[in-house]
């Protein structure tokens, strides 16, 4: 972990961050998202070098797992950073997260927020999640878009499972809501398969839904 310098100016890595995000713009891409893992471990002078990194890139959130201990102390310590810095935490979300999960981290900080895979939380919690998109929309930072089965159901390929793509893809657009959608392959292919061209089919799936 590099110091921060004496003048205030940024440690070397923060400038390899900026050389990055001009090579992101100048190829039209603005990395909206960072992944930070193991940010729950992570000493003080980490955290802050991990909001700024972020920042630095042109990030507006970053996106983690969200803590499975129980009690506040990890989103509360996370959520006092992304306060401080003013920079949305998404917590992932799987099949085990319930709205309470993380309704109870918004209420530990105004900046923590949520990463809804829509897949994990219609296998999960056996209903849409477009309420809690509706009801929390401010807090969403992005979505992982996947389908899957209700009552912890298989992957299946999009249009085949009950995770509601469509409706939850067009919410997004119809209210103008800055939430990120991200495909998340995770598919379990026949051998033989080629992987890009049903890559290719879910993202022609999305684009016929907001057609």
């Amino acid at each position: 972990m590099p110091k921060r310098s004496g003048n205030g100016g940024f440690p070397p890595r923060l400038d390899r961050v900026k050389e990055f995000r001009k090579k992101f713009e100048d190829a039209g891409i603005a990395p909206e998202i960072l992944k930070v893992d193991g940010i729950f471990n992570m000493t003080p002078d980490e955290l802050d070098y991990s909001f700024t990194m972020a920042k630095t890139l042109g990030a507006r959130a970053i996106s983690t797992e969200i803590s499975k201990k129980e009690g506040d102390e990890d989103h509360k310590r996370v959520g006092q950073f992304a306060d401080k810095h003013r920079l949305m935490v998404g917590y992932h979300g799987h099949a085990t997260t319930t709205p309470e999960h993380w309704e109870h981290a918004f209420s530990l900080a105004k900046y923590n927020g949520a990463n809804v895979d829509i897949g994990h939380f219609t296998a999960g919690n056996n209903i849409s999640p477009a309420a809690f998109i509706k009801k929390h929309h401010a807090r969403i930072t992005h979505i992982h878009v996947k389908d899957r089965k209700k009552h912890e159901g298989p992957n299946m390929p999009f249009g085949e499972g009950d995770t509601p793509i469509v409706e939850i893809l067009r919410l997004i657009r119809d209210n103008k809501w800055n939430i990120q959608a991200t495909i998340e392959f995770e598919i379990k292919l026949p051998p033989g398969a080629d992987r890009m061209a049903e890559i290719a089919k879910t993202v022609k799936y999305c684009r016929d839904a907001l057609a």
